[in-house]
């Protein structure tokens, strides 16, 4: 196990961020609505376009949630030069239609959401990112088994998908995800959760979430965190603002670093960043960090 002081990598990291913070707001990057179809259905994709980006992230959201419940997420991405576009899910609460459809067609219509919005704006190539329910949308994109679905033909995994960045994704679900459903990731990968990140219904342990990293292929280019006392929602920081918080906003910002430092090695195969990221600490200051 390599040591390091984390507390000074830290350090470092929230102040960049905090850099990247306020470069944000001076440049007005603020999401615009973009609609696209599929399937005769309206897609509402919330797009945060920068100028000249360094890449561009497509990003999943979480069962019932919205795009601009990430913002604290996003908006570190968006400071950093990436552009990012997010659709609505129909099993988002938020969604127009959302009483249209059952809970059996979240999962096909996720799919054609995430197909669609590659073809729309990842034909060069992009990092693929999800939170809960949309991270294991983007494992999918990386390689992952996803459950298969009559009438949706095109290949669930997209080699145009160069990174996955995976905030709290699920582990075995019967009917739908299986230990067995990991074991194809083919793509670099960065796994996040947290000590008190329960899984739904509040059954089971944490490092469930953990499953996609453990029974991933060890190819050297894996890569899980875990930050003690973080919850699902990072404290209502992602995806469910209404809960009472705190926030857990210096977590998410440690979380979010990470995800830019997997994305210069691998997204830019910058090897000066992936030396840096193959050295990190396995265990300091509240942060496991794990890379096969």
């Amino acid at each position: 196990m390599k040591k390091l002081n984390m507390r000074r990598l830290l350090a470092k990291g929230l102040l960049l961020l905090c850099s990247l913070y306020f470069s944000a707001v001076a440049l007005g990057v603020t999401p615009q609505q973009l609609h696209l179809t599929v399937a005769q259905r309206d897609v509402p994709v919330w797009a945060w376009v920068v100028d000249d980006a360094k890449g561009t992230i497509l990003f999943s959201h979480g069962a019932f949630s919205a795009p601009w419940k990430y913002s604290d997420l996003i908006d570190q991405w968006v400071a950093a030069g990436y552009s990012v576009y997010a659709p609505l899910h129909v099993d988002s609460t938020d969604h127009p239609h959302n009483k249209d459809y059952g809970q059996a067609d979240s999962w096909p219509a996720r799919l054609q959401d995430m197909s669609r919005v590659a073809d729309a704006f990842g034909k060069d190539g992009y990092i693929v990112a999800g939170h809960s329910y949309g991270a294991y949308m983007a494992l999918v994109k990386g390689g992952v088994q996803g459950m298969q679905v009559p009438g949706v033909d095109q290949p669930y995994q997209d080699p145009r998908a160069k990174v996955v960045l995976a905030f709290s994704p699920p582990g075995p679900m019967p009917g739908f995800i299986t230990e067995q459903s990991f074991t194809t990731l083919a793509t670099p990968a960065f796994i996040q959760t947290g000590t008190a990140d329960i899984p739904f219904g509040g059954h089971g342990s944490w490092d469930a979430h953990l499953t996609a990293f453990h029974n991933a292929p060890a190819e050297g280019n894996k890569y899980a965190m875990v930050l003690d006392g973080v919850d699902h929602y990072f404290g209502g920081a992602i995806c469910r603002p209404e809960l009472p918080g705190p926030k857990q906003s210096e977590a998410l910002k440690t979380a979010a670093t990470m995800s830019l430092e997997i994305i210069d090695a691998y997204y830019h195969k910058d090897e000066t960043a992936l030396e840096k990221l193959q050295q990190h600490p396995e265990v300091a200051d509240g942060v496991t960090f794990m890379h096969k």
